[in-house]
């Protein structure tokens, strides 16, 4: 008579699949941008892969990208709106690249790492670009790093750089890109503080300055005014100043740097 078979090794992959199903699951998307005015040259250097192109990690609500500046010791990594398209841009098309199973802080720490590598004073637009960004936090956060038809264009500019053509270069009439820069995002609390004690001090003054001018308007019978001036003829703060533009910038390999490729400027400088 045969003996019973005996009972094998517990298995172990129900309790894995229930440990993996806890975990938080991210979607790791990019989103491409074509970078050449559309037309006949745009749409066959995409059908062949080989396109002048921008991209970007989306992370939730955020779209995470690298450009260039021109002030030391602060990233170039910034975040927008998803598919919001830089200056000069087309939306070209959503890949969804793999997902991240971590939790809300270790993601952000890896993207607090990825800004810390990527200054925007080493941006080039051939060897350190928007599409090296993409792929290196891709590849921190699925361990996959993006599609290297991405960087295809740039490629060919460090084996042949007259190849390149003049118009993936040449700057078209926009400004810096839209968004905040990560630098400006994680600041710690002591800044906050700072920053919001000098919002009260600036509205404090101001509160003072309106009572002179009134006072004096009063004294001497006249209401004065002007554009952009108060009573008393000094130019007063406004909010709707705009932030300085950025003329003309260089990469580190002296090239000009689209403003697709530029980080937005910092709001301490505007």
């Amino acid at each position: 008579m045969a003996s019973p078979a005996r009972p094998g090794p517990p298995r172990k992959t129900s309790g894995n699949h229930r440990s993996t199903l806890s975990l938080q699951r991210t979607e790791v998307k990019v989103h491409v941008y074509d970078l050449l005015p559309p037309g006949k040259v745009s749409t066959v250097l995409w059908a062949i892969g080989s396109s002048l192109l921008h991209s970007g990690v989306v992370i939730n609500d955020k779209e995470y990208a690298y450009g260039g500046h021109d002030q030391p010791g602060l990233s170039g990594v910034y975040w927008t709106k998803p598919g919001q398209e830089p200056p000069g841009g087309t939306f070209r098309l959503a890949v969804l690249h793999g997902f991240s199973f971590r939790p809300e802080e270790e993601l952000k720490a890896i993207i607090q790492e990825a800004s810390e590598q990527f200054q925007g004073t080493s941006y080039n637009l051939l060897t350190k670009n928007c599409n090296h960004f993409t792929s290196y936090l891709c590849e921190k956060l699925t361990s996959r790093p993006a599609p290297s038809w991405l960087n295809r264009a740039a490629s060919i500019g460090v084996a042949l750089p007259c190849v390149v053509p003049r118009e993936w270069i040449a700057p078209p009439d926009h400004d810096t890109a839209d968004g905040e820069l990560l630098d400006e995002d994680f600041e710690d609390e002591r800044s906050s503080m700072l920053r919001s004690d000098q919002r009260w001090r600036h509205r404090a003054s101001e509160d003072e300055a309106q009572v002179w001018d009134n006072e004096m308007d009063r004294v001497s019978g006249s209401s004065g005014g002007g554009d952009q001036r108060g009573a008393g003829g000094h130019p007063r703060y406004s909010s709707s100043n705009h932030a300085p533009r950025l003329v003309a910038l260089k990469d580190s390999g002296g090239r000009e740097v689209p403003p697709s490729e530029r980080a937005p400027l910092p709001r301490r400088i505007t």
